[in-house]
């Protein structure tokens, strides 16, 4: 599609905002009441009014909060069709690569050769290698950590290593560099998606992680929208983990990781009032990360508020040539059991001048995405999504 007078696309991803189980929950350990949203909105918390404004609670599926009689955008539930329901694998899969083969899992840590190399390469032994919560496992190791000089290492239902460490035992330059021989040895039958340093500080029992975190990321196995918009000359600004998730391929410009949400918004108004013409990518972890994964139904609703009060400057900024979409990677239900992510539909919320406010029902693949801002901007994209823009284009 050619013309389409859309020359910049903001695309918003709220890390772990899931609107309810999908269909196959039960097949990644979820039940099927799972909800980021509905938890959320159930709090009294939320009251979202720019989010519903733009069609949040008229999304097919969604079985709370008050839909709006005459929404100002577009709107659509996403299902996830690869196998995983993890952030790397949401990233790609909206950027248009879907994976029927799941990346690896450790529930039992990661087996006794891997564990050998890791040594080898760290010259440090290592502590914990099993799944562990991030908060929890520098409580339980971290004195033993700091006596000994051994790395924490650990996972979780995600197809991740992590390694934690003191910033006074080891320097946070130093952290990364095990990290990337962490990266080296984690290959071929063991490629998992993110090998994430974790850096902490404090004494015990009050550590506390520090926003030095830094993921080093298994190179997309397919094109990307970032890979098309690139090579078509076009500006592709990642802000928060978007550089990390995509090991830094497609990207012409990385604001770099956030400091908080409240960071990440910062950095996407100094965005729209710059001149570019592409695609900003900007990843919110905050709902994730310090809440959805410690079941802090509170404190997410809080930060999704927060969101939503800053969407109310941000829209006024937006040029007639600009496209929002808002939308998650997969869903971490603060209200569910355990401490992991949540297998879930995400919602996609769409707006601009050019944009027609309809109901787009819902589709099979976070692809559709990727799809539709190749079409915006009519670059080529292999993809098993398929362009919802010629629904919703004035």
């Amino acid at each position: 599609m050619k013309n389409t007078g859309i020359n910049r696309v903001f695309l918003i991803v709220l890390d772990s905002f899931g609107i309810g189980a999908a269909p196959d929950a039960a097949e990644f350990g979820d039940a099927a009441t799972c909800s980021t949203l509905r938890s959320v909105t159930e709090s009294g918390l939320f009251p979202a009014r720019n989010l519903r404004d733009l069609g949040l609670y008229n999304i097919d599926g969604v079985d709370c909060g008050r839909m709006h009689d005459e929404p100002v955008g577009a709107y659509a539930r996403l299902r996830e069709l690869s196998r995983g329901k993890d952030t790397t694998i949401g990233h790609w899969e909206m950027a248009g690569i879907v994976r029927n083969e799941p990346l690896p899992t450790y529930p039992d840590g990661f087996p006794a050769d891997v564990a050998a190399q890791l040594e080898a390469a760290f010259g440090r032994k290592i502590l914990c290698n099993k799944p562990y919560s991030g908060t929890q496992v520098i409580h339980d190791y971290g004195r033993e950590h700091e006596e000994t000089g051994a790395l924490i290492v650990y996972t979780s239902a995600d197809s991740v290593l992590q390694i934690a460490a003191h910033e006074d035992c080891v320097p946070v330059e130093q952290l990364y560099a095990y990290c990337r021989k962490a990266r080296e040895i984690m290959c071929g039958a063991h490629a998992v998606g993110r090998i994430i340093a974790r850096p902490f500080v404090g004494a015990y029992p009050n550590y506390e992680r520090t926003p030095r975190r830094h993921d080093f990321s298994l190179e997309p196995t397919g094109e990307t929208i970032l890979d098309a918009l690139k090579h078509a000359g076009k500006d592709v600004i990642g802000v928060g983990k978007i550089s990390d998730i995509f090991a830094g391929r497609g990207l012409t410009r990385s604001l770099g990781v956030n400091e908080s949400n409240t960071d990440g918004m910062r950095k996407t108004t100094t965005l729209v009032d710059e001149d570019f013409t592409g695609l900003a990518y900007i990843n919110l972890v905050d709902g994730d990360m310090i809440y959805g994964h410690r079941r802090d139904v509170e404190g997410y609703a809080h930060a999704m508020q927060e969101f939503d009060d800053w969407l109310g400057t941000f829209l006024p900024r937006m040029r007639e040539s600009d496209v929002l979409m808002i939308t998650a990677d997969h869903g971490c239900d603060p209200g569910a059991a355990g401490t992991d992510h949540t297998r879930e539909y995400v919602p996609l919320l769409v707006c601009g001048a050019y944009i027609a406010p309809r109901s787009l029902g819902t589709y099979p693949t976070f692809a559709m995405i990727g799809a539709s801002i190749a079409d915006m901007f009519d670059v080529p994209l292999t993809t098993k999504g398929e362009s919802f823009l010629p629904s919703i284009l004035i």
